[in-house]
């Protein structure tokens, strides 16, 4: 039956979930060098246009269709019988577009994470044709997967409050992949400053704020459920942003605002599949030990191994996935909700098996989807600009605009 306090609930926090796109956007703008901060924004906004089409014509039915365990049907293309009344398998309450326009959020910003890997380097011809069939290929499937009705890894008793799998694995695993193949940007021996730190922290700023949308959304209802989440959220991200600071401090004698605002998304990273299973001691644990797994992978393996990931869209979003994801199978209580299942500290052993298992499986299948489809549109269209375009940047080698005016 409808709801009108559940419906308003999750379309405002659809709206805030829809901010955390150019919330990134301003976050990995900041970070890059001057020359090519509009081709961040544009990638960012790039995906919000593209995606939002798809979804509606055919994404939302392969993710949420009644299908089979691997895949949704096309039963729901083009929103055919995704109406105005309950989809009660999904959220009884709201109207079942609702739930719709709520999951295109989550399928917007999954493939916009990727982009931290490849900054600075990717052609947009060939990010546009990637990015549309990796939302098809990789994040449609593994969403059915774990949210989807008859998905395999749900039936498995998978627990995801909001996308730890889904979104950040996911979009982490891929990022890696991507700047792996992609190769390192040309002239930088050691990572460039962020151009624009105000930049970045308005977008980790924002971020923080549609992630309450994000956590809490994803109860689809008003209720004590959400209020967890909301709390949890904001602890979580706060211990990790501490966490980080405190790291930054003992290893580089200061603390910097750059690190704590990263350590904060980590932490909002982590807590995002426990958001809705774990109270609020659990999420300071988590929030604390996200950003040591990120800080290692950021400040020690990403340099001891080569790899150019740009904005750490792995060591953040990857790593920090990782880690939420299994730190849901010790933590999960269902005391908190008893919809979801016992994690190893309340009793259950068997559910850390079963998210290893999603977080190994989502590994896997991002890994190589992502390799697939970037050497299929890397043989047809090319992936990567010219050495001329890439040190002009991509502002004005892609998209011929200049973010600044500058007097000679």
């Amino acid at each position: 039956m409808l709801n009108s306090g559940d419906t308003a609930f999750v379309l405002i926090s659809a709206a805030l979930v829809m901010l955390m796109t150019p919330a990134l956007a301003f976050f990995y703008g900041g970070i890059v060098r001057r020359k090519n901060i509009l081709g961040i924004l544009m990638q960012c906004m790039a995906i919000l246009c593209l995606i939002s089409i798809q979804w509606v014509l055919f994404g939302y039915s392969l993710s949420f269709a009644p299908g089979n365990a691997i895949l949704g049907s096309l039963k729901w293309f083009g929103l055919n019988g995704v109406g105005f009344e309950p989809y009660v398998d999904y959220a009884g309450t709201i109207p079942h577009q609702a739930f719709m326009i709520f999951q295109a959020m989550f399928a917007i910003i999954t493939p916009a994470l990727i982009i931290g890997a490849f900054a600075e380097r990717m052609k947009f011809s060939g990010f546009m044709i990637f990015i549309l069939l990796w939302a098809t290929f990789v994040y449609d499937p593994i969403a059915h997967w774990v949210w989807g009705i008859g998905g395999w890894l749900r039936n498995l008793g998978t627990l995801d409050f909001a996308g730890g799998t889904v979104v950040h694995v996911n979009a982490g695993i891929a990022a890696l992949v991507t700047a792996l193949l992609i190769g390192k940007r040309k002239g930088l021996d050691k990572a460039a400053p962020p151009h624009n730190i105000p930049f970045v922290v308005l977008g980790a700023g924002l971020l923080w704020f549609g992630w309450f949308g994000f956590n809490s959304g994803s109860a689809l209802a008003a209720n004590g459920l959400a209020v967890n989440a909301f709390v949890v959220t904001n602890t979580a991200a706060a211990a990790a942003g501490l966490s980080w600071a405190i790291l930054e401090w003992v290893f580089n004698g200061k603390p910097t605002i750059f690190g704590t605002v990263t350590g904060a998304v980590a932490g909002l990273v982590a807590i995002t599949p426990a958001a809705g299973f774990v109270s609020v001691i659990p999420a300071i644990v988590i929030g604390l030990l996200v950003s040591v797994f990120c800080y290692i992978a950021v400040a020690y393996v990403k340099p001891k191994l080569g790899y150019d990931d740009s904005l750490d869209a792995f060591g953040v979003h990857g790593i920090g996935g990782i880690w939420g994801a299994l730190a849901t199978g010790l933590f999960a209580s269902k005391a908190v909700n008893p919809a979801g299942s016992d994690g190893l500290f309340f009793g259950n052993p068997h559910q850390l098996y079963v998210q290893c298992l999603a977080v190994g499986v989502t590994i896997v299948y991002s890994a190589v989807g992502t390799f697939i489809i970037y050497k299929l549109v890397d043989f047809v269209v090319g992936m990567r600009v010219s050495e001329k375009e890439e040190a002009v940047g991509l502002d004005l080698s892609q998209h011929h605009e200049g973010a600044y005016t500058i007097l000679e």
